[in-house]
C-alpha cells in the first residue's frame, strides 16, 4: 500500500489556482484577500487536510507561534503549577510550548536556552532559583525576549513575575517571634542564589531586627529542595535548639517535621513550621503546613501574558511585576493570625 502524501501549500494553490503568496495571506490571517478567494483556499485546506508547518509560516513571517519554558524539574509541583498557568494563557493566544527539563544545573539551563533558541522560539519563560553569569549572558544574547517566572535575576534587569518575597519571609518569621520563639531558624536554598540571599536572607533579618533580636548565623541553614534534604538539615536544626523555622520548600518542609516528631518534638506545640510553596504536599500530610500562599497558576499565567507583550513590541508599563501573597493558618503554626 502506498503511503499517503501530505498536503502542502502547493497543493492548496494549484486546488483553487492562485498564488503561493495568495495561501499564504490566507493562512497568517492577512485581510488583504477577496472574501470569495479567501472561502475557495479555506475549502481546499480543509478538503486536502493541509496542516501548515509553524517553522515554514516563520521563514516568511519571522514567527514561529512557539516559546520556550525553561523548568528546573517537571514533577515539582510548585513549577507544575505555574507551568500549567502559562500553557493555558499560551493557548488563549495560540502559541505552542516548548517545555525543558534541567535539573537546575547552570550547564543544562545554559544548553536548554541555546536549543530554545536555535529552535527559533518567539520569547522564553525561564523559571528556577539558578541564574549564575553564563546562564545570564546566555539569555542576553538570544535574539528573543525572556521573561522570569517565580525567578530572580540579582540586577532585577530582566522581566520576571513573582511575590515579595523580602515581605512574605519578613511576616513569616514575625509571626514565629509574636508566638514566643526567640530561636526561629531560616532555611533556604544556596545562598549563591539571589533570591535566597537577597530577598529570603532579607526578610528574614528584618523581621528579626523589628522583634530587636540579634541575626545568628547559627541558625541560618542552606540546603537542596527534597525531602531527604529536609531530614538532613532538621538534624542540624535541632542541634542549634531551634523552636521554629521558615522553610523555603514544602518538600524540605515535611523532611524537618517528620524528623523534629520521629525525635519526640510535637508540632506544633513544641516546634512551629511555615512553609513557602502550599503546593498540594501542605495539604497532604496532618498536621497541614502553614504556608506562606503564592498565586502560582497566576505567576505563569502573567509571565505568558507578559511574554506575548514583549513578543508582540507593545509596551509593558511594569516589567517587575508583584503579586500579591497571602497566609495559609494551619496546623503547624498556634495562633497564627496577627
Amino acid at each position: 500500500m502506498q503511503k499517503k502524501q501530505t498536503a502542502t501549500i502547493y497543493d492548496v494553490a494549484s486546488r483553487v489556482g492562485v498564488s503561493l503568496a495568495t495561501v499564504s495571506r490566507v493562512v497568517n490571517g492577512n485581510s488583504n484577500v477577496r472574501e470569495s478567494t479567501k472561502r475557495k483556499v479555506l475549502d481546499a485546506i480543509e478538503e486536502l487536510g493541509y496542516h501548515p508547518n509553524a517553522v515554514a509560516r516563520g521563514l516568511a513571517s519571522k514567527k514561529t507561534t512557539t516559546i520556550g519554558v525553561v523548568m528546573p524539574d517537571v514533577t515539582d509541583m510548585y513549577y507544575s503549577e505555574l507551568a500549567r498557568g502559562i500553557d493555558d494563557v499560551a493557548n488563549m493566544y495560540h502559541y505552542d510550548v516548548l517545555l525543558t527539563n534541567t535539573d537546575e544545573d547552570p550547564v543544562r539551563e545554559t544548553m536548554a536556552v541555546n536549543n530554545l533558541a536555535s529552535k527559533q522560539v518567539d520569547g522564553i519563560i525561564f523559571m528556577g532559583n539558578e541564574l549564575d553569569r553564563e546562564v545570564l549572558n546566555t539569555i542576553a544574547a538570544v535574539d528573543a525576549p525572556v521573561v522570569l517566572a517565580g525567578s530572580l535575576d540579582e540586577e532585577g534587569i530582566l522581566p520576571s513575575v513573582n511575590i515579595d518575597y523580602v515581605a512574605a519571609v519578613k511576616e513569616a518569621t514575625e509571626l514565629l517571634i509574636r508566638n514566643k520563639h526567640d530561636r526561629v531558624a531560616l532555611v533556604t536554598g544556596p545562598m549563591v542564589h539571589a533570591i535566597n540571599k537577597h530577598h529570603r536572607l532579607v526578610g528574614y533579618q528584618a523581621g528579626l531586627e523589628a522583634a530587636n533580636i540579634a541575626f545568628d548565623d547559627s541558625l541560618l541553614f542552606a540546603t537542596h529542595q527534597d525531602y531527604s534534604a529536609g531530614l538532613q538539615v532538621a538534624e542540624k536544626i535541632f542541634a542549634a535548639q531551634a523552636t521554629a523555622a521558615v522553610v523555603y520548600d514544602d518538600e524540605v518542609a515535611l523532611g524537618i517535621m517528620n524528623y523534629m516528631r520521629d525525635h519526640g518534638k510535637s508540632v506544633p506545640e513544641d516546634f512551629e513550621i511555615i512553609t513557602s510553596n502550599d503546593t498540594k504536599f501542605a495539604i497532604v500530610t496532618r498536621p497541614e503546613l502553614s504556608s506562606i500562599g503564592q498565586p502560582k497558576y497566576d505567576i505563569g499565567a502573567v509571565a505568558m501574558r507578559m511574554l506575548t507583550k514583549l513578543m508582540n513590541n507593545e509596551v509593558v508599563d511594569d516589567m517587575q511585576v508583584q503579586l500579591p501573597h497571602t497566609f495559609e493558618k494551619r496546623g503547624t503554626t498556634i495562633n497564627p493570625q496577627p
